[in-house]
């Protein structure tokens, strides 16, 4: 890609961009759609990604996924431009003259970057050593064989003593009949005695064993002791470490104002997480504001494999993200004029509640695309307030279950206590039967199957979910193909687990449907909505036990 200069890694636009109308405001860039500056720059950025034999489309498999920048922005003389990066260090894209520089060089911080890393590395060497070494094996090995002895000598010891409990008690029955009450007295007097001393024997074996296993636990304790307090020291230095490096971490916005990662994240309190100003979009702007270019409008795509957890799909673009990027890029952006942030919109505001049954214990509704379940922190309106508005009298805590904002379709309400206790029991016990029907884009391997990818919240990009067979919680949805007209597959999906966004990742993710849910934003491309409803919902009335069956069409 040619450049303005090669010292400013500025790049000129191949194609014309004059027919193009510059934004009014700067991209929003939690949420957005790419402008068409930034596609042009995009477009161009990715031509010579498919040029360099690591990233070249035609790789089989290709490389490793990474996230590309481009910021469009114009230089002090006027001139148009564009600015590229990517997220994370890579020494191979380091080495090439088309990305900005790394906001801090890790080269120039050598002298106590490698001095303290050194010392985490030698504390690495030690933890490794020891956990390595035969003798934590044998310690860990007597442990469980002292608890697996103690639990067979003493469940022998029990059976021992039932066995000569039922004896006493025959010859007990014997005494009865044959011997005179002299003698049966002192009969009982002896069986009473083997019993008493059974029962000392028990105590006697058990305060034997636990001593062996206490001996053995704090045997293995004091050697992990070593190990957790290598541990621990690392774990500070690291810390310690990571502190010093985010102080050079000093970022820029428009106004020249500087604050370093630490600053940013103390001011709301939480940590910085590891790889704070790394991503792409604070690489761009600081760039940008440390040569005084005017930030135009920025986008971020994926290219290549998409990671094993995460759902990014090639050339797609995506947000910044919340965890590392938002409080950076909030000082960042400020005293700049963005684009509105869609979370602030009410977009269900014109949207009609259709209900399709009520009675004075419950009531069913058809909820409408884009209306909140229940109140956000920016957005109230919802359907627990609408609900509560037409039902004043309402005693129950009304939300039962949840829909997605972006998901239309099949919702039931407690008006009574009664009610909600019932439904909520019916909906934890999965007696509830739920159907939902979604389009895809693409034709499917099969025409019915089940998807079992465990999920859990991608604590980096939140409210995204995210598939982990080690954290994520077990999941699995029923599917089955309705019709496919050449382009696009319909699906009924069922959820027999409710986890957050299931249906979503599940059609998204590669070892999924690895078709996103047409219009979803979050793991696909946004469209005019999300074509995903909630279309059959089977429940037992809560009071007259009666099985309730509903069905609503999407318009989709």
């Amino acid at each position: 890609m040619s450049t303005v200069s090669s010292t400013t890694f500025l790049h000129r636009f191949d194609a014309s961009h004059t027919t193009i109308d510059l934004p009014e405001r700067f991209t929003f860039p939690f949420c957005y759609e790419p402008h068409p500056l930034t596609l042009l720059a995009a477009q161009q950025l990715q031509t010579w990604l498919n040029c360099q034999p690591a990233f070249s489309e035609e790789q089989t498999p290709m490389a490793e996924g990474k996230m590309f920048g481009v910021l469009a922005v114009r230089d002090n003389t006027g001139t148009l431009g564009f600015l590229c990066a990517y997220s994370g260090k890579t020494s191979m894209l380091e080495e090439m003259q088309v990305f900005v520089p790394q906001i801090v060089d890790i080269s120039s911080q050598e002298s106590f970057v490698t001095k303290e890393s050194a010392v985490i590395n030698d504390i690495n060497s030690e933890i490794a050593a020891l956990e390595e070494a035969e003798e934590f094996s044998i310690l860990k090995q007597q442990v469980e064989q002292q608890k697996v002895s103690y639990n067979e000598r003493i469940t022998l010891q029990q059976a021992n003593m039932a066995e000569q409990k039922r004896k006493r008690k025959q010859e007990r029955e014997q005494g009865r009949v044959a011997l005179s009450s002299e003698e049966y007295a002192i009969l009982d007097k002896q069986l009473n005695g083997q019993s008493i001393f059974l029962k000392k024997q028990l105590l006697a074996l058990k305060a034997e064993l636990n001593q062996q296993l206490t001996d053995a636990q704090i045997a293995f304790d004091n050697y992990q002791n070593q190990i957790n307090l290598l541990k621990k020291q690392r774990k500070k230095l690291s810390n310690r470490l990571q502190k010093k490096l985010f102080e050079q971490y000093r970022l820029l916005n428009c106004a020249g104002e500087e604050k370093d990662v630490n600053t940013i994240f103390a001011e709301i309190k939480e940590q910085p997480p590891s790889g704070t100003g790394d991503c792409a979009a604070p690489k761009l702007l600081q760039y940008a504001f440390a040569h005084e270019f005017e930030p135009i409008a920025l986008a971020e795509f994926w290219w290549g494999e998409s990671p094993k957890s995460q759902i990014r799909q090639h050339k797609k673009y995506y947000p910044a993200c919340n965890n590392k990027c938002k409080p950076i890029l909030s000082h960042m952006l400020s005293g700049m004029t963005l684009d509105d942030n869609p979370l602030l919109i009410n977009t269900g505001k014109d949207k009609t509640i259709d209900i399709i049954y009520q009675d004075e214990h419950l009531v069913v509704i058809n909820k409408p695309e884009e209306l909140l379940s229940v109140p956000g922190k920016l957005v109230t309106d919802s359907v627990y307030t609408r609900i509560k508005d037409m039902f004043p009298h309402a005693d129950g805590p009304l939300i039962v279950h949840r829909l997605d904002m972006s998901t239309s379709g099949l919702m039931v309400l407690a008006l009574t206590k009664r009610a909600n206790k019932s439904l909520q029991h019916q909906f934890v016990t999965r007696q509830v039967e739920k159907q939902y029907v979604a389009l895809l884009e693409g034709q499917l391997p099969a025409k019915r199957g089940e998807i079992t990818l465990p999920l859990c919240l991608d604590v980096d990009d939140r409210p995204r979910q995210m598939v982990s067979f080690e954290h994520g919680k077990p999941c699995l949805t029923v599917w089955e193909l309705i019709s496919f007209d050449g382009q696009f597959s319909r699906v009924a999906l069922e959820p027999k687990t409710g986890r957050t966004h299931q249906l979503r990742v599940h059609c998204a993710h590669k070892s999924g449907f690895n078709m996103p849910i047409v219009g979803d934003d979050l793991y696909g491309t946004k469209k005019e909505r999300l074509c995903l409803h909630a279309q059959m919902l089977s429940f037992e009335h809560p009071i007259s036990k009666e099985k309730l069956t509903f069905s609503v069409s999407p318009n989709f």
